[in-house]
């Protein structure tokens, strides 16, 4: 029991959202569902790696533990960063998954809106993209309850989440409080870092979160923004 007048002891939890390599998927320009995702480009592996000698380098904070969407391109992002930190397995969690496309998985980009009509999803969060697909507001829900298991079940812990840019634009929404129609717009670079951080009373949940830190991709200097597109 803590003294009368004295301070509680405080832990702190990071968490490290990185957003996968550049992947197949953007690549060809096709929706990158659970269907069709393949993995990383070539590019996309060399960005992991860069990502994985940041840590060797010993430039970023211990991580304690290693989480990763189930699709293809997050999980080989996860396991090339891993090569950095002792060994650490790395969790999947498919709640983690990018926004769920539906019958659109696969289908290239520019052919989605003559197939499915106009989506609009910023504007109207109840809509989806094609039959089958998540509402952006049924995203939001998703992501928002996998994020407050993470953090429950990593209290004073730094986890490193290998995910996608759709899931770190809704940890923006919900951990900082923002509308789920947002004003503004986010272009998280591949294999960069966002980072959350709070400090809070040993066994009790964050009430009050602080962005340390969006889009940290130094380590990409001198890359290329992207591949080249396949010939069609």
């Amino acid at each position: 029991m803590t003294e009368p007048g004295a301070a509680a002891a405080s832990v702190t939890t990071r968490l490290l959202l990185v957003r996968h390599g550049e992947s197949m998927v953007t690549v060809k320009r096709i929706v990158g569902g659970a269907a069709s995702c393949t993995g990383l480009s070539a590019l996309g592996r060399l960005q992991a790696e860069r990502l994985r000698d940041r840590f060797v380098a010993g430039h970023e904070p211990a991580v304690d533990r290693i989480v990763s969407s189930t699709m293809p391109r997050a999980v080989e992002t996860a396991r090339i960063v891993a090569e950095a930190l002792g060994g650490l397995p790395v969790d999947t969690d498919g709640q983690l998954e990018e926004q769920r496309p539906g019958d659109a998985d696969g289908l290239p980009w520019d052919a989605v809106e003559d197939t499915f009509g106009p989506y609009h999803g910023e504007r109207y969060p109840h809509r989806r993209l094609a039959p089958g697909a998540e509402s952006l507001a049924e995203f939001h829900q998703r992501v928002g309850a996998a994020l407050d298991r993470l953090v429950e079940d990593n209290l004073g812990r730094t986890v490193l989440v290998s995910c996608h840019g759709g899931v770190i634009d809704m940890a923006f929404r919900g951990m900082l409080g923002l509308p789920l129609r947002s004003g503004y717009d986010l272009w998280t670079t591949n294999t960069s870092i966002t980072e959350f951080g709070a400090t809070h009373p040993v066994g009790e949940h964050p009430h009050r979160w602080r962005l340390v830190r969006y889009n940290d991709a130094s380590h990409l200097a001198g890359l290329p923004r992207a591949s080249a597109a396949p010939p069609i």
